[in-house]
């Protein structure tokens, strides 16, 4: 991606559109539906006819996206309308059901905290979430089980187990924080391959920890490689080296990175699975701009993170190229009557849930993307017009300076063994 002013700009002004017209969006929403109302996927462009909730794992996502608006507007409504939702989210910090608890918390009271909200209430609370979800660690393994069953370990748990990492900081508590390792290098070593790819879910033998196959419940089959886990491998890995600084996590973030700029199309945007058929209803021609968003996101975060100049570049650059994509291509606006922030997300291709539709998930994450990348547009290049070193450190007679002669100036050196006159 150029780095001209004139196009940096341009570019800014794509991204920044589409900040906006998600306010926009969020606040239709907003005035449409009722205050319990928590959106997952739109169903033909329209919100309220979502089914299959799950868990309720994409619930932290709505206020999620309101307190972004809060902290790069600074406009007190979305904050206040930010924890009016996330506050009846609070009893969920117990919910042991889940391995979600970090979309639920990160993406609400680490922000509210992040804008001042009170200490006091919020730290405990994203203590208690952390300890919660080490309650779900399966010793034979070294994992921390999804919500499936006790012998599957999901690449999205890689997403949540920040709140563990958070809660063995802040509360010193050695026990959690090495549950949270341990997890992350059980997934590493059993979900991330070598060239970078990952798959969805690794299953273990729970008698005696034994990893036995990888599978899947979304992907196009155990061995392929589903974009959606891809990005969560690759946010989730970034994310925890920047809790932990553990050197491990920064090489599979690194390796995720490199698969995923290797294999997505050149507008950035990812097919719903990269090993998918060409052809056919479950055709790789369905892209996935959920996952694209997620990536880019993590992308950002990455390109801060690593030590190679040259690697950061490509990542950001690629990011910034997928943002423009969705930005140019995706948005709601482009379909008539549509009600979410960006087209073409994959909630469930399989059971025809939340195809080509807007996903929560993928909503804030774009947002979020959005936030980050016009942070970093908005820091301008360093100039490369310096100006001469002041000369203070002198004395006044050495501040009288001449050049010295020019080579033609000077007589021609004597010829060596050349007699004296």
């Amino acid at each position: 991606m150029s780095t001209s002013m004139h196009e940096r700009e341009a570019l800014r002004h794509t991204l920044q559109t589409a900040f906006d017209f998600a306010q926009e969006q969020v606040k239709s929403l907003l005035q449409k539906y009722p205050s319990d109302y928590y959106p997952m996927y739109t169903v033909n462009g329209q919100f309220g006819h979502d089914r299959k909730r799950w868990t309720h794992w994409c619930d932290g996502f709505y206020p999620g996206m309101m307190f972004l608006f809060a902290k790069r507007t600074g406009n007190s409504e979305w904050l206040d309308n930010a924890i009016c939702y996330a506050t009846p989210l609070e009893s969920r910090q117990y919910d042991r059901a889940v391995h979600d608890l970090g979309f639920l918390f990160f993406s609400t009271h680490l922000r509210w905290l992040e804008l001042g909200g009170p200490a006091n209430h919020i730290e405990p609370l994203l203590i208690q979430a952390g300890r919660t979800m080490a309650m779900r660690f399966m010793e034979k393994g070294q994992y921390l089980r999804s919500f499936v069953e006790p012998a599957s370990l999901f690449i999205d748990i890689m997403m949540n187990v920040g709140t563990l990492f958070y809660a063995g900081l802040k509360a010193g508590d050695a026990r959690v924080l090495d549950i949270a390792h341990r997890h992350c290098l059980t997934t590493q070593r059993t979900i991330v391959r070598g060239d970078g790819s990952t798959a969805h879910e690794a299953i273990f033998d729970l008698e005696t920890g034994e990893c036995l196959r990888q599978s899947t419940h979304q992907g196009y089959r155990g061995d392929s490689c589903w974009s959606r886990g891809l990005a969560w491998s690759l946010y989730g890995f970034t994310r925890s080296y920047l809790q932990s600084h553990r050197g491990e996590y920064l090489e599979a973030a690194m390796l995720n990175a490199d698969y995923y700029l290797e294999h997505t199309p050149a507008d950035g945007v990812t097919p719903w699975d990269y090993d998918a058929p060409e052809t056919g209803p479950l055709a790789k021609s369905q892209v996935d701009t959920s996952a694209c968003a997620i990536a880019a996101s993590g992308l950002l975060d990455l390109a801060d993170a690593v030590p190679d100049r040259t690697k950061a570049r490509a990542y950001r650059d690629f990011a910034l190229t997928s943002l423009q994509t969705l930005s140019q291509k995706y948005l709601g606006h482009l379909t008539p009557g549509f009600e979410g922030i960006l087209n073409g997300g994959v909630y469930h291709i399989h059971k025809n849930l939340g195809v080509h539709e807007a996903v929560l998930f993928g909503e804030y994450f774009f947002v979020e993307a959005l936030d980050k990348a016009l942070t970093a547009l908005a820091q301008q290049p360093t100039s490369q017009n310096l100006k001469p070193y002041p000369e203070d450190s002198l004395p006044a007679w050495a501040k009288q300076w001449a050049d010295g002669p020019t080579e033609e100036d000077l007589p021609p050196p004597q010829a060596q063994g050349e007699a004296t006159q």
